[in-house]
């Protein structure tokens, strides 16, 4: 498995929009010079976040994007799902209902099957708020003498 672009890019875009939460709404040209990520890039990925309900939006000059829901809502797990769909490590693990014809015979899918929960354990068990605490903490230890 490998996260696309769009993937870490919303991931970075959903942190940027909770640590500027200010319940305003952050146009995309805001977050576009923080992140050195393309306003049209970020217009391919907040598409998906506001169907997927992750996102309100506002038109017009005090327009933008800000969070729909609290930080501590949002499971990484489930806005990289959005960007990426599955997950799983193989494709006969995209299904809940393993439609491969050797699943019964299947000696390594136990393995397969192991590592899908491993990933998913570990995506869903971080939220927004979580990767937020963990910017705040890197602030605070970034000192000199």
């Amino acid at each position: 498995m490998k996260i696309s672009t769009k993937g870490r890019y919303a991931l970075r875009m959903m942190l940027d929009l909770g640590q500027h939460n200010t319940g305003e709404y952050i146009s995309l040209k805001d977050i576009s010079t923080r992140q050195g990520i393309t306003v049209k890039y970020l217009e391919q990925i907040v598409t998906s976040l506001t169907k997927a309900g992750f996102l309100r939006s506002q038109r017009g000059n005090n327009g933008g994007y800000r969070l729909a829901r609290d930080p501590g809502e949002y499971r990484v797990g489930d806005i990289l799902r959005v960007m990426e769909g599955s997950l799983a490590p193989v494709a006969c693990l995209d299904d809940p209902d393993n439609l491969c014809p050797r699943a019964c015979e299947c000696e390594v899918l136990p393995f397969w099957k192991g590592l899908d929960k491993v990933i998913s354990d570990y995506v869903d068990s971080y939220t927004l708020a979580d990767l937020l605490d963990q910017v705040d903490d890197m602030a605070g230890n970034d000192y000199s003498i």
